[in-house]
């Protein structure tokens, strides 16, 4: 894959500095790249709003597993890939993929009176938060590094829980599971960005996955937040 994706330029960022030309690359490629997602995501999630995947929800614990292999088989076959233009057409199509899947949740929260409004919302919030961490990621000299530790443990935790809810079925723990996926996304985009800042994330079509899926979780958590939180008013 040839970093040069887009040509090194100056900015506030390494103005103001004290990042080094690679990082700034790398961080320019990413942003551009996490941009380009958003097209398939769109197109992805318009065609899972206006097709029945109600055959998912008759076998609930099957499509949960399913679902799981595809993801995980898909972000494997990307890291395999990271250095190629085949893993930015793999990375493309994995997001229009996940687009598909916020076809029901979009369906369920477009049939509230308030839908529109509360994607919206869920949009324009999870859009705060990344546009304000990933500004404190990129200006401070702190080295976050630490919290590859903590995002690790909180990963699995939260894995784990989501599988058992799977069987459970817990209200209680899926509103505790959402809340979970909302500080683990917010710390996950304030970790990458802070790695690539300072160049431990080399790699633009790693850093926007790994961003992405973090972006993905922050909407979709916070929309279904919205969503309980409407029903209950």
């Amino acid at each position: 894959m040839d970093e040069r994706l887009q040509p090194v330029s100056s900015s506030p960022y390494a103005q103001a500095g004290g990042i080094a030309a690679q990082q700034q690359r790398v961080l320019r490629n990413t942003y551009f790249l996490l941009a380009l997602t958003l097209i398939p995501t769109v197109i992805g999630a318009a065609i899972g709003t206006n097709i029945d995947l109600s055959f998912m929800r008759a076998s609930p614990i099957l499509s949960f597993f399913a679902v799981l292999a595809i993801f995980y088989g898909w972000v494997y076959a990307i890291e395999r890939n990271k250095e190629s233009a085949l893993g930015v057409g793999l990375l493309l199509g994995f997001t229009l993929f996940l687009g598909l899947l916020l076809g029901p949740l979009l369906q369920r929260t477009l049939g509230l009176s308030n839908g529109v409004q509360l994607v919206m919302m869920a949009a324009g919030g999870t859009a705060a938060v990344f546009f304000s961490l990933s500004a404190v990621a990129a200006t401070t000299k702190r080295d976050f590094s630490k919290l590859g530790s903590f995002l690790m443990v909180g990963a699995i935790v939260i894995m784990l829980a989501v599988v058992a809810n799977v069987f459970l079925q817990s209200p209680v723990m899926h509103l505790v599971l959402l809340v979970g996926f909302v500080i683990l996304s917010s710390v996950m985009i304030l970790y990458y960005v802070n790695s690539i800042v300072h160049g431990g994330e080399t790699n633009y079509v790693s850093a926007t996955l790994s961003l992405y899926i973090a972006i993905y979780n922050l909407f979709s958590s916070l929309l279904q937040l919205l969503g309980i939180t409407s029903n209950n008013d």
